[in-house]
């Protein structure tokens, strides 16, 4: 996955030069928003660019260039990318996210990965609007060797949850995850539910959760930001997983999501296998960006 591999060497070839002036950053801008980045991210970094090639005296693209991919390492580093889990007791984390963004997958993956380093993992079927998501999540767990907390379709989410609680507290687990539904982000009765399982999560376990995670698919571009707007303000989103990103994700909308909204990303989903989600590598990432395209 390369998103600015040659961006730089495009936009030289586009203004006709090598020089940096007007047209070069007007030129980084546009590019940047193709590139799912979004508008004010684009802007921002753009301007930073602008800022520090003054500061430094920079004269050409092939400098800039350099500059930018510090800038962008240092962007995706803002943040605590590594999961919070407590050092005794349970933690809950509580996922969100639209249907399709392989919300159910992911915590099938890290329950694997989580039970793989020694932990006591439950999960929780707290999307009881689709039987389907119920029985997904219930292989899934198959597979990662973890037991499932699950109702009937139509039951109460917040019902699930507060079961899902009480087993985690007397089989004494380390992490309890939860699913939650995921329709549409702009219908408002999915919202105030969110809002209602995060305080019953906080009312039967004070401190918790440890992280609202929300799942992204890296797909879908510009898109996702509107969904992390709107999943932050209603539930308190910790961080984001960004999901799919071995298709054909071009990968900016992670600028956006950090530059904008501050959540750091905590797991990146590199296709269908339970080993397939891996912890945020900042420096790592990056170099995947930068990486020169083979096209």
């Amino acid at each position: 996955m390369s998103l600015f591999g040659n961006l730089f060497r495009k936009i030289s070839q586009a203004i006709g030069g090598g020089q940096i002036g007007d047209e070069f950053y007007d030129e980084l801008e546009e590019q940047l928003i193709l590139s799912d980045v979004g508008a004010p991210a684009a802007l921002a970094l753009t301007e930073a660019l602008r800022r520090e090639v003054k500061a430094s005296r920079l004269t050409t693209v092939e400098q800039a260039a350099e500059c930018f991919q510090a800038q962008v390492t240092a962007l995706l580093a803002q943040g605590e990318h590594e999961l919070r889990l407590a050092a005794a007791g349970l933690t809950v984390i509580l996922f969100l996210g639209v249907n399709g963004v392989g919300k159910t997958t992911t915590i099938g993956k890290l329950a694997h990965g989580l039970k793989g380093q020694g932990k006591k993992v439950l999960v929780a079927a707290a999307d009881t609007f689709r039987a389907a998501a119920i029985d997904q999540l219930a292989v899934w767990c198959g597979r990662a060797g973890v037991d499932l907390i699950r109702h009937h379709e139509g039951a109460d989410p917040g019902a699930v949850v507060y079961d899902g609680i009480g087993a985690a507290r007397s089989r004494k687990m380390d992490v309890l995850l939860i699913d939650t539904a995921g329709r549409l982000q702009n219908k408002s009765n999915l919202m105030e539910e969110l809002k209602k399982l995060r305080r019953i999560i906080e009312r039967e376990y004070p401190g918790q959760p440890g992280e609202v995670l929300l799942v992204l698919d890296a797909t879908t571009g510009q898109n996702a930001l509107s969904q992390a707007k709107l999943f932050k303000e209603a539930a308190g989103v910790t961080g984001a997983v960004l999901t799919k990103l071995d298709g054909t994700a071009k990968g900016g909308v992670i600028l956006g999501v950090q530059s904008e909204y501050s959540l750091p990303v905590k797991f990146t989903g590199w296709g269908e296998g339970i080993d397939d989600l891996r912890p945020f590598d900042a420096a790592g990432f990056s170099r995947r960006l930068f990486a020169p395209d083979e096209s």
